[in-house]
């Protein structure tokens, strides 16, 4: 497929204009946590006289490293949780085709219409019930139930574009369900793995509503979660409030950059056919 040069021009500048609305924001913040600490910043301007030690500040005052802590305890079990049954689910879905398994593919998109914050109030009272409440575990659990509707999506999509050939093959070979799945299916799963795991990574990382709601704590919250506490502590310095903020997203950035190839991959493998 040719393309002339106006759509090659346009699609470069869709791309500029895409890169400078992702850049600049990250640009403002970290001009606003050099600021001195008693500075209230206006716009985008860089200090005379940078304060690198905003960020010192921000880590040591705001437990930046214990609320980091408590998020990646998080995610170690919310994310292989839910991509081990979003795998399993979506390879019964894509593959097997179980009984009823359009309802249950229709119930789970319509999961996806649900407003996450009309779940809130029902979430705390479940909690409440459960005996999770102002515990970590009030976050997982719900967060691994919310995940599954789009996890399944993903893993059968992935799953129903693999060649039925392969399955067939498989089990001409003697190999079971179970062996099929590890052998075959598993190692093809690997880049729409990846991406889901990237996802996942994210979501959670950058769940806030949750744990505000559900943890009193604000040391036993995820790290956005705690943004809060750190706003409520330094109402009067957005110095050190971005500086803290840029600390906590500085996982996020190194992960998607590790992971990026994947994660094109993964998608560019769900539309484009050999």
């Amino acid at each position: 497929m040719r393309t002339g040069p106006l759509e090659r021009w346009s699609g470069r500048a869709l791309l500029a204009a895409a890169l400078v609305l992702t850049v600049l924001p990250l640009i403002t913040m970290v001009s606003a946590a050099l600021q001195p600490a008693d500075v209230n910043p206006t716009g985008l301007a860089w200090p005379t006289d940078p304060q690198w030690g905003n960020f010192v500040t921000a880590f040591e005052t705001g437990h930046v490293g214990r609320l980091m802590t408590s998020s990646l305890l998080i995610v170690a079990v919310v994310v292989p949780v839910s991509l081990l049954a979003a795998t399993l689910a979506g390879y019964a879905l894509g593959v097997l085709r179980v009984r009823g398994g359009g309802a249950v593919l229709i119930f789970l998109v319509l999961g996806l219409t649900i407003p996450f914050e009309s779940l809130i109030i029902p979430l705390y009272y479940q909690a409440q019930t459960l005996g999770t409440l102002n515990t970590r575990w009030a976050v997982v659990l719900p967060l691994i139930g919310l995940f599954m509707p789009f996890g399944v999506f993903w893993m059968r999509a992935h799953f129903v574009n693999v060649p039925r050939e392969l399955s067939e093959a498989a089990r001409v070979d003697g190999a079971g369900v179970w062996q099929e799945f590890r052998r075959v299916q598993l190692p093809l799963a690997l880049p729409a793995l990846s991406a889901l795991a990237i996802l996942y990574f994210l979501w959670t990382w950058n769940q806030f509503l949750l744990p505000v709601v559900l943890i009193d704590n604000p040391l036993e919250r995820t790290a956005a979660g705690a943004l809060t506490f750190f706003q409520g502590q330094y109402s009067l310095s957005i110095p050190l409030l971005n500086a803290g903020a840029l600390i906590v997203i500085i996982p996020v950035i190194i992960v998607f950059l590790v992971f990026q190839r994947q994660f094109v991959r993964a998608l560019l493998s769900g539309a484009v056919k050999s």
